[in-house]
């Protein structure tokens, strides 16, 4: 089996698809926890968190950020990008080193909750796939209930479908559901079982139909979600301006700057670590 493919078999083994009665199990032990006084830990307490990384491994060369436990390098580096990064020359960005890069197909709107298609995502995919580099891609999420995860789980599943017919293959795809300083968000104020659901809800059905499905978040979007939805995707971190993580939960990607500068990126750009799976 190639690198590449015990990687996709990896993160499908980590991601088996959570069922709703599962999360409702959970639930009802959070709320009982709640009761108690003693939200998220047992009678007992909990042994600290321990990351599976080791990270005095970590190595800067430039903008790259790189996981090189005992001086080999076991990591990918990338970027993610949208409209916000207007036309994008991917021959230059693949000749900097990027090897992955997330575009968002689309989003939905923050206030009106219309959906809406990244006028730069088809070129983006195929730009990217054109010149060798693995793509992915996210959804920015508005959904209020389930049933609008169900329909923009549909609308992703038809902008990928655009960029497939174009030759282009997905690694992964991305739920990313935050809150936004837009004076009338309407998805702001969701309380973290509800949020669960509509992420899950999206991530079955983009994982139906044969797609890696990861949550997107920082430290504060990722710990509104139930701990048993955490655990069953891998999670995206989106932390700046520290030397590691600090998040107290296991994650594949970090997204550790949303200031880098690329060649062939006109503007600030994210920059993301992709780490290796960790064997249980």
């Amino acid at each position: 089996m190639s690198g590449e493919a015990r990687e996709k078999e990896a993160m499908r083994v980590q991601s088996a698809t959570i069922t709703r009665r599962a999360a409702v199990g959970i639930m009802a032990g959070v709320a009982m926890a709640a009761l108690t006084g003693l939200p998220g830990c047992s009678l007992f307490g909990k042994p600290p968190y321990v990351s599976p990384y080791d990270w005095h491994a970590l190595r800067r060369e430039g903008e790259e950020l790189l996981y090189a436990p005992d001086g080999v390098v076991d990591s990918r580096w990338g970027i993610d990008v949208s409209a916000h990064q207007h036309e994008i020359s991917w021959e230059d960005v693949a000749a900097s080193g990027v090897q992955f890069a997330f575009v968002r197909a689309g989003n939905r709107g923050a206030t009106e909750g219309v959906l809406y298609e990244d006028e730069t995502f088809l070129a983006n995919a195929v730009g990217a796939h054109r010149a060798g580099i693995s793509v992915s891609s996210y959804f920015f999420s508005q959904a209020v209930d389930t049933a609008e995860a169900e329909e923009e789980a549909a609308h992703f599943l038809d902008l990928l479908a655009q960029a497939e017919a174009e030759g282009v293959t997905f690694e992964a795809v991305a739920f990313d559901h935050e809150s936004v300083n837009v004076e009338g968000a309407r998805a702001n104020d969701l309380d973290g079982k509800l949020l669960s659901g509509i992420a899950v809800t999206f991530c079955e059905r983009v994982q139906t139909e044969g797609y890696q499905p990861l949550l997107y978040g920082n430290q504060r979007d990722l710990s509104r979600l139930d701990k048993v939805v955490r655990e069953a995707y891998p999670l995206w971190l989106a932390e700046y301006e520290t030397d590691v993580p600090t998040a107290q939960f296991d994650f594949r990607i970090w997204q550790y700057s949303n200031s880098g500068t690329i060649p062939g990126v006109d503007t600030d750009v994210d920059l993301n670590l992709w780490l290796p799976a960790i064997e249980p």
